[in-house]
């Protein structure tokens, strides 16, 4: 059995404990209970709130847009295709013997090549313009990113406007602040 003066102190330390807890969550108030309560560096209050103004501010927007079209190819068949090969040869026959014609020796040589080359390329144009073949029309769709600006407004805080003790106040705040605002009064002695 636990002896009656050990069980009283205990019950009078716990009490004394608890009061003492308690009065120490009461330093930060003042001794008026209406909502107002000081802290180390001064008393808060709430004023109630005039006029809430946003500050909108316009910035530039790029989009990423992907633009595509279909632009034509033409595919004609090369200078040995048998449609053309005729024409080419007889051109290339033809720009041999006029390259032929001119120079001698080694420059002979070379010039016989270059007029089978023209004549041959000549020949084969000869045969295409004849016979209005340009080529096979082909499709190709093409794509391009491109971007586009767009401007939106964003609001990028708010003007607030309070009334305090006959006094209006305005400040800004990255918020709406409703109602009323939570403000610090500062007393200090003047003389």
């Amino acid at each position: 059995m636990i002896p009656k003066f050990l069980v009283s102190g205990l019950v009078i330390g716990l009490a004394a404990v608890s009061t003492g807890a308690l009065a120490g969550d009461n330093r930060y108030r003042s001794r008026y209970d209406d909502g107002r309560y000081s802290e180390r560096y001064g008393e808060y209050d709430y004023a109630q709130v005039v006029d809430v103004e946003p500050l909108r501010r316009r910035i530039r927007v790029s989009e990423p847009v992907r633009e595509c079209w279909d632009e034509v190819r033409y595919e004609s068949d090369g200078p040995l295709s048998s449609r053309h090969a005729g024409s080419t040869l007889l051109g290339g026959v033809i720009g041999a013997v006029v390259g032929n014609q001119i120079g001698s020796g080694r420059g002979r040589d070379v010039a016989r090549v270059a007029g089978a080359l023209a004549g041959g390329a000549i020949g084969h144009r000869i045969s295409r313009d004849r016979n209005g073949d340009y080529g096979r029309e082909r499709y190709v769709e093409r794509c391009e990113v491109r971007y586009r600006d767009s401007y939106e407004e964003r609001i990028d805080g708010y003007r607030v406007t309070y009334a305090y003790a006959g006094r209006e106040y305005t400040t800004r705040m990255p918020y709406d602040p409703g109602d009323r605002i939570r403000i610090r009064v500062d007393v200090t002695p003047t003389g």
